[in-house]
């Protein structure tokens, strides 16, 4: 069996530990949001008096827990979109062609970048769940330890596909980019409405009909679903609203998920297939 793709993953996992100002970045920014955006917003939305009494049978869960599951989401979105940028440079600094000269099977660079890309995610993943118990996030409500770590292995499940969909993108564009500057640019247009045409902050129950129907074709969406179904529990209150997730439910989402990242990946092979870099 061809393991080259260890070879590319083991080189940019080095790279991310080496860079110290990189991994001190990656670890403490999550903390950040947690700390700060999250207990800010909780703080806002208890002086607008959102109703907090539960129906009967239902976890009433508060704000910062409802919003961590956003957190955790935007956090893989943007460690997801950037992860493409070592290909840019490597493309910069003329390495890229010598990977492609390589015997080395093109989609193997692919693969090395995505399982990478996800290692990264799951370190932060995991640092903000940590962090956010630190800091009063009500996650595994009466959970047994081994369903404890069923739900850990579910949200990383959901994690990783979704951190795969997005690296493969963000490798699909920074294949056809030509500075940092262009990459930036894209995912910084990509990032922003992706986040806030989601349910990560708030139920798109609320929105206009229109982004209803944005949100429903937004993976961002469908991974805070699988985070919320796994780290709270299938029926739960927040936000004046009544959350009931069915198996059915978070199958379709995982599907969804699955769905966007093959089709990511799918392009991604076809834009290294095609490459030439000269």
């Amino acid at each position: 069996m061809a393991t080259e793709f260890a070879t590319v993953y083991w080189r940019d996992m080095l790279r991310f530990f080496r860079f110290r100002a990189l991994l001190f970045s990656s670890l403490v920014q999550p903390a950040l949001w947690m700390a700060f955006f999250g207990v800010a917003f909780t703080g806002t939305i208890s002086q607008l008096g959102v109703p907090a009494s539960a129906p009967p049978g239902a976890l009433s869960v508060p704000y910062l827990t409802f919003m961590a599951a956003g957190i955790m989401a935007l956090t893989t979105l943007f460690t997801s979109l950037f992860g493409g940028i070592s290909l840019l440079f490597d493309k910069l600094w003329g390495l890229m062609r010598e990977i492609l000269a390589s015997p080395m099977p093109r989609t193997h660079v692919l693969i090395g970048i995505n399982l990478s890309g996800m290692t990264k995610s799951f370190i932060q993943v995991l640092i903000i769940m940590v962090f956010g118990i630190l800091i009063g996030v009500r996650f595994f409500p009466g959970y047994t330890p081994l369903h404890m770590v069923v739900a850990i292995l579910g949200i990383l499940l959901f994690v990783g596909i979704f951190s795969f969909g997005f690296l493969s993108m963000s490798s699909t564009i920074s294949m056809r980019m030509g500075s940092p500057e262009s990459l930036q640019a894209v995912i910084t247009l990509l990032s922003l409405p992706l986040f806030f045409v989601s349910n990560a902050l708030y139920p798109a129950q609320a929105f206009p009909p229109f982004l209803q129907a944005a949100a429903a074709l937004n993976p961002l969406t469908y991974v805070v679903t699988g985070i919320r179904y796994f780290a709270i529990g299938s029926d739960f209150y927040a936000l004046g609203g009544h959350y009931v997730y069915t198996p059915m439910d978070v199958g379709s989402a995982f599907l969804a998920l699955m769905v966007f990242a093959i089709v990511m990946f799918a392009i991604a092979w076809w834009t290294f297939e095609k490459a030439v870099v000269t």
